[in-house]
């Protein structure tokens, strides 16, 4: 088993994590949010995989013949691309009516998100 998946996932959360801490614009914080979001697709997948696996589609193999992946985690990673993308439209709808309210996307120039 690789640790280079786990490496690549850690790396790109925390480059969405900067970029979130960074950023003066909402919908760049979304983006930057969506791609700390995308690091759980490598690893779950990362998870799931095993070398030399195939899909889990025993139409053609015997059961028990030949390693195969784990369906479950593919399963996870599919529902986790859905709820990411609706987070993410639901956000961005979020920022839309800051801005049609406030007239500004700059977290800093929205006195009533200050404390």
């Amino acid at each position: 088993m690789s640790v280079l998946p786990y490496l690549a996932a850690g790396w790109i959360f925390l480059v969405g994590c900067y970029g979130l801490a960074t950023s003066r614009n909402l919908i760049h914080a979304v983006g930057c949010l969506s791609v700390c979001q995308s690091s759980t697709y490598v690893l779950l997948l990362a998870v799931g995989y095993r070398r030399g696996g195939t899909a889990p589609v025993f139409a053609d193999i015997t059961p028990g013949s030949r390693p195969v992946v784990d369906p479950v985690v593919q399963a996870l990673a599919l529902t986790d691309v859905v709820v990411g993308a609706t987070v993410t439209a639901l956000l961005l709808a979020l920022v839309i009516q800051t801005a049609k309210r406030h007239g500004t996307v700059d977290p800093d120039e929205l006195s009533e998100l200050r404390g």
